[in-house]
């Protein structure tokens, strides 16, 4: 190989500023924890004044999953966790591609068969199925009878016959590394393999590519699970022997569901989109998951991704595990979901107002001021509806309430006063009739909860409701109202004396 190539992918690499990338396999949906991963880089990239990367590392084509890589963009792009470099194509920023590289491993891989770092690989067994996201076809050093083969005798053999390219591990000594969250580590060099870096197929293994790409795309930090750590000490070593500077290491804690359990989909742990499926925040979820292994110190929680730009600090990066905690997170939502604006909110909730509430007679805005202070999640939005389009079922026993000393009969004669007072109203609101009817308690020497409990039964067949029952008659308006008192009516009339 020409080693003005070399010089020339040199010379493109961005130098003097922080930069970080997200490179997710398509191997999967994006689960918490990656999406904490990208979240992550994005700020420290952003606090720092650096660039935030997304590379999609497709190279183990066996794990591939279909439309895996539409929702790594897909979720990105809806929590604002914008890229800002790739390849343009059509005026757009796309990502970079791995297998859209093919070209440039193979030379890499090759120099360091020339270096003696690397050797070719023609053993049978080299592409077995023994595999895990970061290594392909492990074989122990002692094992192998390609490693002591000259080079010139490999590189012959290389033409015509299959093989793979494998790091010539260091048998001896130690390989020691700082990572900025879990300080020096090291490693005796006789526990590595002789990872594959390039594979019969030519493309690269997953931990070659991620040496290769981190240094031309000129990549700082490189942010990723603790899980990983016993993978760097093999970065590293392709590092040295390519005579590249180390980039800086920041290993996350890893995410729980509980002190003994990670976070798995296959237990049924949600991904990021199924927490918005289930009604969560693009918003509370990103300040929710920011949470998960850093502090931001002091006793405030709550903060925009504008806000966490500004103050992300690498040291408030804990090594303890972090328990993801749904019930947090529903209470972070719940606080979102009530600082909202009230057109932001009617915005939001307007698909799931119409999903429960087909009779475009009842005004969304109405339902959603009656909504925002009593809803925690946007999917509560159907069930807290569902009595609108049709007065449900229900049993006079709902009438009982002692809290507001109802029962059947103070009930009966409660709506039997309301309906003549609700037909006289010439203005219909939910001031007009809360005032009529605090009126007309008064004059009946009731307590206003007398009154209007049997009301909300009356209206919404339910004891729980978003909204009391002055403001479900707004909405319902003066004709289904009296229809829904008549109804009630009716069923306690027919209740024995």
């Amino acid at each position: 190989m020409e080693h003005s190539f070399f010089e020339e992918m040199e010379a493109r690499i961005p130098k003097g500023r922080v930069r970080t990338r997200f490179a997710p396999s398509p191997t999967g949906y994006m689960h918490v924890g990656g999406m904490r991963t990208a979240l992550y880089e994005y700020l420290i990239a952003k606090n720092l004044g650096g660039e935030f990367l997304l590379r999609i590392e497709d190279t183990d084509t066996a794990r591939y999953v279909e439309g895996a890589v539409e929702v790594i963009y897909r979720t990105l792009k809806n929590a604002g966790l914008n890229w800002d470099e790739g390849p343009d194509i059509g005026g757009a920023v796309e990502p970079y591609v791995q297998s859209e590289r093919k070209a440039l491993y193979r030379p890499y891989a090759e120099l360091l068969c020339e270096r003696g770092a690397a050797y070719y690989c023609f053993c049978a067994h080299t592409e077995h199925s023994q595999r895990d996201h970061s290594d392909l076809g492990l074989v122990s050093v002692a094992e192998d009878p390609c490693r002591d083969l000259s080079h010139a005798v490999a590189l012959s053999r290389a033409e015509s016959e299959p093989h793979v390219i494998r790091m010539k591990t260091p048998r001896e000594g130690l390989t020691v590394f700082s990572d900025l969250v879990f300080g020096e580590i090291s490693v005796e060099n006789k526990t590595l393999d002789d990872m594959v870096l390039l594979k019969s197929d030519g493309l690269p293994t997953y931990n070659f590519a991620n040496v290769v790409d981190d240094h031309l795309m000129g990549i700082t930090h490189v942010v990723r699970g603790s899980e990983y750590l016993s993978s760097a000490p093999k970065y590293n070593i392709l590092y040295g022997a390519l005579g590249w500077e180390l980039p800086v290491y920041i290993s996350l804690p890893l995410i729980m569901r509980d002190a003994q359990h990670k976070l798995s989909k296959r237990h049924g742990d949600p991904t990021y989109e199924d927490l918005l499926e289930k009604g969560y925040l693009p918003e509370a979820v990103l300040n929710y998951i920011a949470l998960l292994g850093w502090s931001p110190g002091g006793e405030r929680e709550m903060f925009s991704l504008k806000e966490l730009e500004e103050i992300f600090d690498i040291s408030a990066i804990s090594k303890s595990s972090a328990i993801f905690d749904i019930e947090k997170l529903t209470y972070f939502n719940s606080a979102y979901i009530r600082a909202m604006s009230p057109l932001d909110f009617v915005e939001r909730a307007e698909p799931y107002i119409r999903g429960a509430v087909k009779n475009p007679a009842y005004d969304s805005v109405r339902i959603a001021a009656i909504l925002q202070q009593r809803c925690e999640k946007l999917s509560d939005i159907s069930e807290k509806l569902d009595f609108f389009d049709a007065l449900p079922e229900y049993d006079t026993e709902l009438y009982v309430h002692k809290k507001s000393k109802s029962d059947e009969t103070s009930s009966l004669k409660m709506l039997r006063a309301a309906k003549p007072v609700l037909e006289a109203l010439e203005v219909w609101d939910n001031a007009a009739v809360l005032a009529s009817l605090t009126a007309l308690a008064e004059s009946l020497d009731v307590k206003n909860a007398t009154l209007l409990w049997p009301l909300r039964i009356a209206l919404a067949g339910k004891a729980v409701t978003p909204g009391g029952a002055t403001e479900i008659a707004e909405i319902l308006g003066r004709e289904e109202t009296l229809r829904r008192i008549d109804a009630g009516l009716g069923k306690l009339e027919k209740l024995p004396v």
